[in-house]
């Protein structure tokens, strides 16, 4: 009986290898980027939650987004 999900010639088997190539530096800018928010949002919760500026959940998610990219630009720096 010849298995299908067996076979040599799919496409999964790169689709695994690719994810290991591609996920890590994803996922090493996303766990940068975690502590780096960590640190900011503590600072600058109370400027946030205040209301002046923006809607504090997106001002939040906005600061998180560039925290990563931050933590993804000190990969590629360095």
């Amino acid at each position: 009986m010849n298995f299908f999900v067996f076979s040599s010639g799919l496409a999964s088997r790169d689709l695994i290898a690719g994810s290991s190539v591609y996920f890590p530096p994803l996922f090493k800018a996303v766990v940068i980027g975690f502590f780096i928010w960590l640190i900011l949002h503590r600072l600058l919760r109370d400027w946030m939650y205040s209301g002046d500026i923006w809607h504090p959940t997106l001002m939040d998610l906005s600061l998180f987004a560039l925290c990563v990219s931050s933590g993804m630009l000190m990969l590629a720096l360095g």
